[in-house]
């Protein structure tokens, strides 16, 4: 239906664009040769909404899909992956677009899911259906041009042109400016204790789009699936959906302005929030404005991870900040990611794992690069250097290992390059795997043997 030639039947409703003059529903005005633009036989009573009109239009579904698809999600609770979803909705779309249109189309549950955090913990989420994916999506794609202008500077999470990199940035400026004291606030399970009518409020006041507004409260009521159980929601907007993200938005612009107002500099990226201040004392009212802001939200501040204190130590959307010579501030990566990063790399690289040293630089190369793409921003060069070689020496202690004997060691330490002497030396002790990688063979292999391979480098 939305990439390939034999679905077209299925948008021969749509039109090609939004907000056209004289048109009905979308539909081209009469006398249109277009067969694309047929009216359906037997029109549903419609909202009137021409935002939801604009939303359905062909191309924002179309390239709606290329994005689903592209994300890859798994299936929701109807157990519908992507392709299969494609050949349902071939038949199955125009009778969906009027339920929309109509203000009848009922969203399915959303599929209860949890993911480990990377400090501990887990996070839930709601995989809704992948055709409920498609129309949160086109929903976004229609909504983000009119309501992300609306948003505060100071916000930087799932906006366009915006990346956590530019709130880190951003962060560094203020503490360079001589704001050494940061209000650190998090809070308690933003995203499962998000209030519908006062989000449904703050959406109105925006968009006033009856029939888009009503379509956002079945998606918010849809309700989950655990274990093939059904449960009511009547609060949270559950992670996993498209349009979670700009609804957070939409909520917390409210607290947004209220600090813009009163001058602060502040950093908000989704639900975390950090205002730089040059005073405890200033820090500590900053934090009792936000419990109030926060409280006309009904959400809560969660007071044992949330803090007034020196910016030093605290980390934020995984970096830190340190004073370079000069008192210049610099970025670095904080304590908790680069921890994990370590316990993953170790689970990757266990020498136990009886896979081949391509294999394990195959599973190793894309979460190096991803972890190296994020962090790139980090003004550490000697860490970066260590851990690149605490990685390739993990690596070689395997190489070692699955050589085995002595003999083959020997063997293709020769062939590398190695002397005579230290092939020898490696050989007699061939069990000592850790220790011939560290001290030898830093030395013997040569550099680009793991680059080879495809591994990328930290340093």
């Amino acid at each position: 239906m939305f990439e390939a030639m034999s679905m077209w039947r299925a948008w021969h409703q749509m039109p090609a664009q939004a907000g056209r003059s004289g048109v009905g529903r979308g539909e081209a005005a009469c006398g249109s040769g277009s067969d694309e633009a047929r009216r359906p036989r037997h029109e549903p009573k419609g909202t009137g909404s021409a935002l939801l009109l604009a939303a359905l239009t062909r191309e924002n579904l179309q390239r709606a899909w290329k994005r689903v698809r592209a994300n890859k999600g798994v299936a929701g609770v109807d157990g519908l992956d992507i392709d299969q979803t494609a050949a349902h909705l071939r038949t199955a779309w125009p009778a969906i677009r009027e339920q929309l249109l109509s203000g009848m189309y009922r969203p399915s549950p959303v599929r209860r899911v949890t993911i480990p955090k990377p400090e501990g913990g887990e996070r839930e989420l709601g995989i809704p259906t992948v055709t409920d994916r498609l129309i949160q999506q086109a929903l976004l794609q229609a909504l983000q041009p009119i309501l992300d202008p609306t948003f505060s500077e100071h916000s930087y999470g799932f906006r366009p042109g915006r990346s956590a990199h530019d709130a880190v940035l951003a962060a560094q400026s203020y503490v360079q400016s001589g704001r050494r004291i940061v209000v650190d606030v998090d809070l308690e399970k933003f995203f499962d204790r998000v209030d519908h009518d006062i989000l449904i409020d703050r959406l109105q006041k925006r968009i006033g789009d009856a029939g888009v507004i009503r379509l956002i409260r079945t998606y918010l009521n849809s309700g989950i699936m655990d274990d093939g159980v059904f449960q009511t929601r009547t609060m949270g907007t559950p992670q996993g959906g498209p349009l979670s993200p700009l609804l957070a938005n939409v909520l917390l612009d409210e607290v947004d302005k209220a600090l813009e107002r009163r001058g602060h500099c502040f950093v908000r990226y989704a639900d975390d929030a950090n205002v730089y201040v040059r005073s405890r004392r200033a820090g500590e009212r900053v934090m009792a404005l936000l419990r109030r802001l926060y409280g006309k939200l009904r959400l809560t501040v969660n007071e044992t991870k949330s803090a007034v204190t020196s910016v030093f130590g605290r980390k934020f959307l995984g970096y830190s900040f340190w004073v370079a010579p000069g008192g210049v501030i610099k970025r670095k990566v904080a304590v908790k990611p680069l921890r994990t990063f370590k316990q993953h790399i170790r689970q990757l690289t266990c020498r136990s794992g009886g896979r081949s040293m391509q294999d394990v630089v195959d599973r190793l190369r894309p979460y190096v690069r991803g972890w190296k793409a994020y962090f790139r921003l980090a003004q550490t060069p000697k860490v970066w250097r260590e851990l690149d070689q605490w990685l390739r020496h993990r690596l070689r202690a395997i190489q070692l290992k699955q050589w085995k004997r002595g003999t083959t060691m020997y063997r293709e330490l020769l062939a590398l390059g190695a002397k005579l002497d230290v092939a020898r030396q490696v050989a007699a002790n061939s069990r000592r795997w850790w220790r011939n990688s560290g001290m030898l063979l830093n030395a013997v292999l040569p550099l680009n043997w793991l680059d080879r391979l495809g591994l990328p480098r930290l340093s």
